[in-house]
């Protein structure tokens, strides 16, 4: 069943929490997105991860460089998964997975600008198994979701894939096919005059596949 993540990014603190308690009853995963963490450091993936203890949280830290101190302060405050890029060095993936296996937690790589299916089969071997195609904000109004961005993981089956960029019901159609195990959306629910009934859509259209 493809689990929904709902992605919190430039917003006030105060936003946040009243979007997660509205469309509680339609997600899986929170997502505390990378601005906010910017803005709010670790103590809002705490109060998160301590309001809501029935979801997944998602620490959306982008990790470029030391990978074992960031891992560490994301599992600390309770984040379930947190993110690397996928440019970053293999040490500092291979300290992140090390970090995720002591704490009994995961690591999504982040694979925004990335277009060579080589790095995705190395980071598998490094022992990567969740993998995010992301198309980014700033390149969403030039670039359409395609069947083009599946080549990258097609070659794995083993793996969780992650779908974020842009999601609205609109587009389910053509991300289901590819059996996603996780919808990222943000905007279509958080900037939504009513995010419950944005939220409720979403989990409707990816249960219709």
């Amino acid at each position: 069943m493809t689990k929904i993540q709902l992605a919190l990014d430039r917003l006030t603190k105060e936003k946040c929490f009243e979007i997660v308690e509205q469309t509680e009853p339609y997600i899986d995963f929170i997502e505390v997105g990378t601005g906010v963490i910017k803005e709010y450091g670790m103590s809002i993936v705490r109060e998160m991860s301590e309001r809501f203890t029935n979801k997944k949280i998602v620490a959306d830290m982008k990790t470029c460089d030391a990978g074992k101190h960031e891992a560490k302060q994301a599992f600390e405050a309770g984040a379930h998964i947190t993110t690397v890029m996928a440019f970053a060095s293999n040490q500092t993936i291979e300290d992140m997975l090390a970090v995720a296996n002591e704490y009994g937690q995961q690591i999504m790589v982040d694979l925004l600008g990335v277009t060579d299916s080589t790095r995705v089969e190395e980071l598998h071997l490094l022992g990567i198994r969740m993998f995010n195609i992301h198309i980014g904000i700033d390149l969403q109004k030039d670039v359409a979701w395609g069947a083009e961005h599946f080549q990258l993981t097609n070659q794995l089956s083993d793996i969780q894939l992650v779908v974020s960029g842009g999601i609205n019901r609109e587009l389910l159609p053509l991300l289901m096919t590819q059996q996603p195990s996780v919808v990222i959306v943000g905007s279509a629910i958080t900037g939504h005059s009513n995010p419950a009934e944005a939220a409720k859509g979403i989990q409707e259209g990816v249960a219709q596949f």
